[in-house]
C-alpha cells in the first residue's frame, strides 16, 4: 500500500462521525440525539427565554406570574357548577378562564416591575420556572381527573347515569389552545398600538403621541368587537339563520282545521304568516276529541291566538306592539275567546316559543274551555334577544295585556273569563316586565304561572330580595306564602299546611340548578346567595365560587341546561300541571286528577 493510499484511507479509529461525506448514513446519527439531549439539559438548567430585544412583543416568552395566574384559574374552572357539562365545554371554560387569569397576572407583573426596579437573580428565576414545569403538568392531570369524579357525582345527583367520557388530554389541549390564541391576539393588538404610537411620535410630542395612540387603539378595538365581530358577525349570522328557520314548520305540524286558532279557517292571519313558532303553537292544539277522550266528558276546541312579529301589510302601524295587540284582540273576539272560562296571556321566548306543556296542562284541566294568546317580538334565539332587544319582550307583552284587560273591562263582571299570565324563561321576564311590582301582578290578574324566570326579571328579584328571613334564595318564602310560592318539586313544595293559601295565586317553578335563573354579571366579582349554605337539593356540595370563573361556568351551563331531566337545569317537564292546579283549579278538581294529568303530560316527547 502506498503512502498515498494510507493517507487517503478512512480512519476507522476516529468513529463514524469523523467520516467524510458519502460515508454510510448511520454515521452521524448519534450526534442528533446527543444535541437534543444537550439542548434539553440546557433548557432544564435555564427553563425560560429572555427577549433578544425589548421591542419584541409578539415573540416573547410568557411571564411566569401571569402563567401561574392562568394555571390557577384553569384549576379553579375544573370544579363542578350547576349542571353537568361535557369534556369539550370544560376545555372551553378552562381556556377562557385561563386567558382571564393570564391577563390579570400580566397586569400584576407589570405593576410589580413598575414599582420594583430590581430584578430577581437568574438562579432564583430558574428555580421558579423549574418548579412550575415540574409541578404544573402533574397537578393539572390530577385535577382534571378529579373533575371527572365530581362531574359523575353531579350527574348522579341530578338523575343522570354516572357514566362519563372525560378526555383529560383533550381538555388540557383545548384550554391551552384558547390561552395561546388569546395571548396571540392580545400581543398583536399591543404590537399594533405600539406601532401606531411610534408613527404618531414622528408628528407629535411623545406624551401626546402616547395618549392619542392609546385612545385610538382602544376605540378601534371596542368598535371592532362591537360593530364588526358582534353586530355584523354574531348577530347578523344569527339573524340570517333564524330568519330562514322562521319560514319552516316542525315535522308533524299541519295546517289546523279548527276555526278557534290563528291560521285556521276564518283567521285574520294566514297560516304562512305565523312563523315557525306560531305554526307550531297553533298547529299542535289538542282537538275536542282528544280532550273528550281524556276527560270523559264533552269538551271544546281550545282557543289559541298567535300574532307574529312581522304583521301583514293590512295591519302595519307606526306603533308595532300596539298594532299586534289590536290584532290579537280581534282574533280573540273572532274565536270566541271572551266566552271561555280562562283566558291566558303567554309571554314568549326570543324565538316566539310557548311551552306546549304549559298550554296543554291548562287546556286538559279545563276540557278546552280556555283561550291562550301570545305575541312574537323576535325570532332570534333568546340569548341574542337578551343582548339586542330584551326591552321588546316587556313592551310587546305589556301592550297585549293592556289591550286584553281593556276589552275585558267592557264585559259584565260575571261574564268575564278568568285572566291568568304565564311564561317560561325570557317569556317569564316578558310577563314580569309588564307589571310594576308583585302587588301589581296580583291585583291585575287572577293568577300567574312562571317558569325558570331569568335573574334580571324585576318581580322575582324583588321577591328574592324581600323574602322572609331564614328562607333560602333558591326556595324563597314571600309574605308567608299567602299568595306567591316557589317550587322545584311542586307536588310537595307547594303544599304548606301551616300557611294560608289565598287567591289570587302566583306559582314560580324554579329549579335550584337552573343557570338561567342564576346567571348575572354580578357573578364576575360577587359571591351569589345561591352558593351559600344550605345549598339547593340538586347542587353538589363541592361547588365553589371563584371570581370570573363562576361567571363563565354559569354562562356555559346555560348552553347545556337542557341536557338534564326535569326538574333540574332549565327543564320543568310536567310541573306545569301542579302549577295550574295550585293557581286556578277548575271546580271539582282533585289531587287524583292532578296526578293523572301529570302522568299524561309527562309522557309527551321533550318540548324543547
Amino acid at each position: 500500500m502506498t503512502s498515498t493510499d494510507r493517507n487517503t484511507s478512512p480512519d476507522r479509529s476516529a468513529g463514524p462521525a469523523s467520516g467524510p461525506p458519502g460515508t454510510p448514513p448511520d454515521g452521524p446519527r448519534p450526534a442528533l440525539p446527543r444535541r437534543a439531549a444537550d439542548r434539553l439539559l440546557a433548557f432544564a438548567r435555564h427553563p425560560y427565554l429572555d427577549r433578544p430585544d425589548p421591542s419584541y412583543r409578539v415573540r416573547r416568552w410568557p411571564d411566569l406570574i401571569a402563567l401561574c395566574f392562568a394555571t390557577v384559574f384553569l384549576w379553579s374552572s375544573l370544579t363542578p357548577s350547576l349542571v353537568p357539562r361535557p369534556w369539550y365545554l370544560q376545555g372551553l371554560v378552562g381556556g377562557i378562564t385561563a386567558t382571564i387569569g393570564y391577563a390579570l397576572g400580566s397586569a400584576l407583573a407589570w405593576l410589580v416591575r413598575a414599582l420594583v426596579s430590581r430584578r430577581p437573580p437568574e438562579r432564583f428565576r430558574a428555580r421558579c420556572w423549574q418548579a412550575y414545569w415540574l409541578l404544573t403538568p402533574l397537578l393539572t392531570v390530577w385535577l382534571i381527573s378529579e373533575s371527572a369524579r365530581m362531574q359523575r357525582q353531579l350527574r348522579a345527583l341530578q338523575g343522570l347515569p354516572p357514566a362519563l367520557t372525560w378526555h383529560t388530554p383533550m381538555i388540557a389541549l383545548i384550554a391551552l389552545g384558547l390561552l395561546l390564541l388569546g395571548l396571540l391576539v392580545a400581543r398583536s393588538v399591543r404590537l399594533a398600538a405600539a406601532t401606531l404610537i411610534r408613527q404618531l411620535g414622528r408628528l407629535l410630542p411623545r406624551p401626546v403621541a402616547f395618549g392619542v395612540g392609546a385612545v385610538l387603539s382602544t376605540l378601534l378595538v371596542l368598535v371592532g368587537v362591537r360593530d364588526v365581530v358582534f353586530d355584523r358577525g354574531v348577530v347578523d349570522i344569527a339573524d340570517r339563520v333564524s330568519a330562514a328557520a322562521n319560514g319552516d314548520t316542525k315535522d308533524g305540524i299541519h295546517h289546523p282545521r279548527s276555526r278557534h286558532v290563528s291560521g285556521g279557517p276564518g283567521s285574520l292571519l294566514r297560516w304562512a304568516d305565523l312563523g315557525y313558532q306560531g305554526r307550531n303553537f297553533t298547529g299542535s292544539a289538542p282537538t275536542r276529541d282528544d280532550l273528550t277522550a281524556w276527560t270523559g266528558r264533552p269538551a271544546r276546541d281550545p282557543v289559541r291566538v298567535y300574532v307574529p312579529s312581522a304583521l301583514p301589510a293590512a295591519f302595519e302601524d307606526d306603533r308595532p306592539f300596539a298594532a299586534q295587540a289590536r290584532l290579537a284582540v280581534r282574533e280573540l273576539e273572532r274565536t270566541g275567546a271572551f266566552d271561555r272560562a280562562v283566558l291566558a296571556v303567554a309571554g314568549t321566548t326570543g324565538t316566539g316559543w310557548v311551552d306546549p306543556n304549559v298550554a296543554e296542562s291548562l287546556e286538559y284541566m279545563y276540557g278546552g274551555d280556555t283561550a291562550i294568546v301570545a305575541v312574537q317580538y323576535s325570532y332570534l334565539p333568546s340569548w341574542v334577544s337578551f343582548l339586542v332587544d330584551k326591552e321588546k319582550a316587556g313592551q310587546a307583552t305589556r301592550a297585549l295585556l293592556d289591550a286584553v284587560r281593556a276589552r275585558l273591562d267592557t264585559l259584565p263582571a260575571d261574564h268575564r273569563p278568568r285572566l291568568v299570565v304565564t311564561g317560561e324563561s325570557l317569556g317569564a321576564y316578558a310577563v314580569e316586565a309588564s307589571f310594576d311590582s308583585a302587588d301589581d301582578l296580583l291585583a291585575s290578574t287572577d293568577g300567574a304561572l312562571l317558569l325558570g324566570t331569568p335573574n334580571f326579571s324585576p318581580i322575582s328579584r324583588e321577591i328574592r330580595r324581600d323574602r322572609d328571613p331564614g328562607s333560602p334564595v333558591w326556595r324563597p318564602q314571600y309574605r308567608d306564602g299567602r299568595h306567591i310560592r316557589f317550587a322545584q318539586f311542586p307536588e310537595t313544595d307547594l303544599a304548606r299546611p301551616d300557611a294560608r293559601w289565598e287567591q289570587p295565586r302566583a306559582v314560580y317553578l324554579q329549579n335550584a340548578s337552573d343557570p338561567v335563573v342564576w346567571w348575572s354579571p354580578d357573578l364576575l366579582l360577587s359571591r351569589p346567595d345561591w352558593l351559600r349554605r344550605p345549598l339547593g337539593p340538586d347542587i353538589t356540595p363541592e361547588i365553589r365560587w371563584f371570581p370570573f370563573v363562576t361567571f363563565w361556568q354559569t354562562s356555559v351551563d346555560m348552553a347545556v341546561s337542557y341536557g338534564v331531566d326535569a326538574p333540574h337545569g332549565h327543564r320543568y317537564g310536567a310541573g306545569s300541571v301542579d302549577g295550574w292546579a295550585a293557581v286556578l283549579p277548575p271546580p271539582g278538581w282533585t289531587a287524583a286528577d292532578t296526578a293523572r294529568l301529570r302522568t299524561h303530560i309527562g309522557h309527551r316527547p321533550a318540548a324543547y
